[in-house]
């Protein structure tokens, strides 16, 4: 099987992990606060990274993974800008309507990409535009209803979106900077983020509940899903990070679409959750606008294969004239061709 096999296959592990875990966490969470109360989603939160990190320290410590510290820096202030980003989405969820804040979320997909082209000069063909549009309007159909602005709320929102695409972004580009896998720069960052919604979260949780998160009475059931549901979030926080480090920021919020999608037809066929045509319509334009992304980008991508190969063929052919450069260069060649593979391998999505 050749690497780039391996990596298709890799890939594809990694969105089929993510998308099942988040979907598992959402339903699980949604039991654990619609039906049982526990409102306390920042909170919950910082125990979801809290549990992440303790599993990731038993994994090194059966050497499943290895250590590699890095720049202590960028780690700690990455760290706290994820913790800041859920925060806010919190704040923002609270502060807003429903219909506003998944336009919110919504956000994030155009904000990335100018984020990207402004700050990396990445560029983005016209039909991936157009697959992004028609994914988006899609998701808008079947997830916004009102839409009620407030200043204050509006503010958050914007501050959210900045912070969570930018959080985002930095989750690709330390990895491929600093060649550290997914599992290594989610070990590090961990313990930053859990404090930091730790320490803010007991306020933010009762600024929006008006509740005490240690003064709510903590039954068996309650526990046994608060539980359940920091299990489940070692494995959605380490497909968050596996599959940005393997595709990209926009292709991981196009998923988180695909989740949100899904979500709505289990709450309806699983938990009676009301469903309308709107709904239906929204979805399935919705999934053509994934189709299409996800095309176009394979499209491109053996595009891109294509012209690199050929422009290294002429380079191959002017060494066949010399045997000596033949015999020089075979090493080099092989090493190219060879590269160590990195080791491959978040939040987070309560409200999917």
């Amino acid at each position: 099987m050749t690497e780039n096999h391996k990596f298709q296959l890799g890939t594809i592990g990694a969105l089929s992990l993510s998308v099942v875990s988040s979907v598992s966490i959402v339903i699980c969470n949604k039991a654990l606060i619609s039906t049982l109360g526990f409102t306390f989603a920042t909170t919950l939160t910082s125990w979801h990274l809290l549990v992440t990190f303790c599993s990731l320290h038993v994994a090194l410590w059966m050497n499943l993974f290895e250590h590699k510290p890095f720049d202590a820096t960028a780690v700690m202030g990455f760290g706290i800008l994820n913790g800041i980003s859920i925060g806010l989405l919190n704040l923002s969820l609270g502060f807003n309507s429903v219909g506003f804040y998944q336009m919110t979320k919504l956000a994030i997909i155009p904000c990335t990409v100018l984020l990207e082209t402004l700050l990396f000069r990445k560029k983005f063909s016209r039909n991936i535009q157009l697959s992004l549009a028609i994914l988006l309007l899609g998701v808008g159909i079947a997830t916004v209803t009102d839409l009620q602005l407030n200043l204050l709320g509006s503010i958050l929102s914007l501050l959210a979106v900045i912070t969570t695409c930018v959080a985002q972004i930095m989750t690709n580009t330390i990895q491929k900077k600093f060649k550290v896998s997914s599992t290594q720069l989610l070990y590090q960052s961990c313990p930053y983020q859990s404090i930091t919604l730790f320490i803010v979260g007991p306020f933010l949780d009762g600024l929006l509940t008006n509740l005490n998160v240690f003064a709510f009475k903590y039954t068996p059931q309650v526990l046994f899903f608060i539980v359940l549901s920091c299990l489940i979030s070692v494995t959605v926080n380490f497909s968050t990070f596996l599959v940005i480090g393997k595709t990209s920021p926009v292709t991981y919020q196009v998923l988180g679409h695909l989740k949100t999608c899904l979500v709505l037809a289990f709450g309806y066929g699983l938990l009676h959750d009301q469903f309308s045509w709107r709904n239906i319509m929204g979805i399935l334009i919705a999934v053509v606008g994934m189709v299409l992304y996800s095309y176009y980008c394979t499209v491109e991508s053996q595009q891109q294969k294509a012209s690199e190969s050929s422009a290294q063929l002429p380079q191959v052919k002017e060494s066949e004239s010399d045997p000596l450069i033949i015999a020089d260069k075979g090493s080099e060649i092989m090493s190219e061709s060879d590269p160590k593979a990195p080791a491959w391998n978040l939040k987070r999505d309560l409200d999917a």
